[in-house]
């Protein structure tokens, strides 16, 4: 069974940083293309960063390259995004995918407020 759990999410100062991670089972979590997105209330989802399988290449949204850096640990299954420079526009559910397929975790809140 695929599962994807995201953890790390909570209440943070604008300027402030946060790291998420999505924990990964049930895959071969190291042969698969990896994503974050973020879901805001009244908006569509929206792509924030992907990694692949190696970590080799890492691809980000416009609004969040240069603070965000997404890696992975595969020895762990374990995808991380680290924040940096948050702002409240930052703020919303943030959701790992697994490539290619319709695997979705449930997410973690990230709330940017001062």
């Amino acid at each position: 069974q695929v599962q994807l759990v995201e953890s790390g999410g909570g209440l943070v100062r604008p300027g402030g940083s946060l790291r998420l991670s999505c924990a990964a089972s049930g895959f071969d979590f190291g042969a698969n293309v990896m994503s974050w997105y973020r879901q805001t209330p009244g908006k569509e989802r929206e792509w924030v960063a992907t990694i692949t399988s190696t970590g080799s290449t890492l691809n980000y949204a416009g609004s969040v390259k240069g603070r965000f850096t997404v890696f992975r640990d595969n020895a762990k299954n374990v995808m991380y995004l680290q924040m940096d420079s948050l702002k409240s526009e930052d703020t919303g559910t943030y959701i790992c995918h697994r490539g290619g397929t319709t695997a979705w975790g449930r997410g973690t809140q990230v709330n940017v407020s001062s």
